[in-house]
């Protein structure tokens, strides 16, 4: 029988399915624990070159298991306030591995992304939705201020008002808005949503995987330091990257007018 979160690896690409359909694939159960063990194995196999992250049935994830909560059928950071602190810190690396994993991420986002659910998805180096596709904040409606890295991901996107509003507000903004406001990297008819999304991770997933590695610590760097700083991993990416096979390939590939074809050394 499945379980909380659903892993396929195919044509290496991962594919991880939260799959909690009768509940919106809300963060509760096993699938944070399931998520978290399955990001770290990944990030670290270099037969995978490129990851998918999306939510069976009509949601992607609408966040924390409030109803779980409300019954107190399971208790929302439980123990005194340092426990509950670093218990739900060492979950909250699921988003940090989903960024920063040397290789490129992808959010297939088909319907509901709220709260954690939507931390997650902006976790992703990209993101694809469908148009039934929907966002929001939502921890202001629960009193809650917000994890998982949402107000990090999205200062940076959308910028320092607007990340504001919509955590002040809780606003659920549609898939014609997210698209708009450059939450969405591609926006697709719901029937085409996974053919599209695939088709992309099967070509990153062909990529020069060494390359991906090293433009993913050359992003954080941009994110978080000095312009020397970034300089500086590019010089070591590139150098890094003149002596792999790929890039080796790649030359002899554009001398002889043809596609090159990328092993991941």
């Amino acid at each position: 029988m499945p379980g909380d979160l659903i892993v396929t690896e195919e044509e290496g690409v991962a594919l991880l399915t939260m799959n909690r359909p009768e509940s919106l694939n809300a963060l509760g159960g096993s699938l944070l624990d399931e998520l978290l063990e399955a990001m770290t194995r990944i990030a670290g196999d270099m037969s995978i070159g490129c990851v998918v992250l999306t939510g069976a049935g009509r949601g992607f994830s609408a966040g924390g298991d409030m109803k779980s909560r409300a019954t107190g059928a399971r208790p929302i950071l439980e123990g005194t306030r340092e426990q509950a602190q670093m218990s739900l810190r060492a979950r909250m690396e699921a988003a940090r591995i989903l960024h920063e994993m040397p290789k490129p991420t992808i959010a297939m986002v088909n319907g509901v992304a709220a709260g954690a659910g939507m931390s997650l998805m902006l976790a992703c180096d990209m993101r694809i939705g469908g148009k039934s596709a929907r966002m929001g904040t939502a921890f202001a409606r629960m009193g809650f201020s917000g994890d998982f890295g949402g107000h990090w991901f999205l200062n940076r996107l959308v910028g320092p008002a607007k990340a504001r509003e919509l955590y002040f507000t809780a606003e659920v903004i549609d898939s014609a808005e997210m698209y708009r406001l450059g939450l969405l990297n591609r926006l697709v008819e719901d029937e085409a949503l996974a053919e599209t999304t695939m088709a992309l991770a099967r070509q990153l997933a062909a990529g020069p995987r060494v390359a991906w590695h090293h433009m993913k610590r050359n992003m954080k760097v941009a994110e978080e330091g000095t312009l020397a700083e970034a300089l500086d991993a590019e010089a070591f990416g590139m150098t890094r990257c003149r002596d792999t096979e790929d890039h080796k390939e790649a030359l002899q590939a554009f001398v002889e007018k043809r596609p090159p074809v990328f092993r991941g050394r």
